[in-house]
């Protein structure tokens, strides 16, 4: 192995008419090369039947990765739809990877896009929204020069550009809007901790509730899973707490609530609110249509994909978040508090 590779750098170094010093550096992605004898070198590589190292494969320019959480939450599909639809308009075709507890990892898809020579990369509520990942995969990408955008769940410090819903304004509009309805004992339910949506929209709620009913407001807290399961277990909990509304992470976990109130005897709202998140699909043919904060969607996909193509194309700006404003939709799982004679 070892009298090999002096042979295939002295193979490639007479054929590209530069020195063995110059194609290690090139092989090993060192600085000092010029971009002529970095292109003599490459087509050497190619000439004499060597495989590229994947820094140095050639990237195709009609596919982009896209790698979404999972599919069970509708408000995943329709990130992909929207992403997948304006990366077309763009000339660029997207590779779905779904992440699944049976399937591939997020590892392994990028390994997978790397391979397949993508543009870039699309990450829709990712291993970057998850605070106790380690984040050298994606050091490691930047290193690889590989454009890649986050959608929800920023890494500070780390220089990817970001586009997320605003989820501290989510929980003050969502809190907001049940003090506004006479409630005072108020449940926030949502995922796991260790994700940075789930603690900035548990940051707003907290504050705007302790803002308008008191300090010792906004400690009716319970975190599940993010689906129906873990919504109908947190929100049961809560509700023995005497929760007269809740604010939930997910509108499938609104789902969940929503039957765990009724399994209690309770009325949706006569008794008590639910509001969502989302504004998933087929939310407002619910039974009661849901009461959600709308998470912009089509603006943030929009600015994804222009945001990478600017990343692919050297136009990239300066590496930070955007934050896009939800928006709080008013149907029928809210209502006004009850008073002590109807409960």
């Amino acid at each position: 192995m070892t009298d090999r590779v002096p042979a295939r750098l002295d193979d490639i170094a007479r054929h590209a008419g530069v020195s063995k010093a110059t194609v290690s550096r090139v092989l090993n992605e060192r600085p000092g090369v010029s971009a002529r004898a970095r292109k003599a070198v490459v087509t050497a590589l190619d000439v004499l039947g060597y495989e590229r190292p994947s820094a140095l494969r050639p990237r195709s320019s009609g596919l982009v990765g896209l790698i979404v959480a999972e599919l069970q939450n509708p408000v995943f599909p329709l990130f992909a739809q929207v992403i997948e639809g304006n990366l077309a308009r763009h000339g660029y075709t997207a590779v779905l990877c779904t992440m699944t507890p049976e399937g591939a990892g997020e590892d392994e898809y990028v390994g997978m896009l790397l391979d397949r020579g993508v543009s870039g990369i699309i990450f829709v509520s990712g291993l970057h929204a998850d605070s106790t990942i380690d984040r050298s995969r994606y050091e490691d990408l930047r290193r690889q020069r590989m454009p890649i955008v986050f959608v929800n769940g920023e890494l500070p410090g780390l220089p990817v550009p970001t586009l997320s819903c605003d989820d501290r304004l989510a929980g003050r509009m969502a809190a907001r809007h049940l003090v506004d309805l006479g409630h005072r004992r108020i449940g926030f339910l949502s995922g796991p901790a260790q994700y940075s949506p789930v603690r900035r929209r548990l940051a707003g709620f907290r504050q705007a509730v302790r803002e308008l009913v008191g300090p010792g407001a906004g400690d009716l807290v319970e975190l599940a899973t993010f689906d129906v399961t873990g919504g109908q277990t947190a929100a049961n909990l809560l509700l023995e707490q005497g929760a007269t509304a809740l604010v939930c992470g997910s509108d499938l976990m609104a789902l969940g609530a929503i039957r765990a109130a009724r399994r209690r005897g309770l009325r949706v709202p006569e008794d008590v609110s639910v509001i969502g998140a989302d504004d998933s699909l087929l939310m407002s043919f619910t039974d009661p249509p849901l009461t959600t904060v709308r998470q912009p969607v089509l603006a943030i996909g929009v600015a994804a994909v222009r945001t990478l193509i600017d990343e692919i194309r050297g136009r990239g700006g300066r590496a930070g978040e955007q934050l896009f404003e939800p928006e709080l939709v008013l149907r029928s799982s809210t209502a006004a508090c009850p008073t002590a004679a109807t409960r």
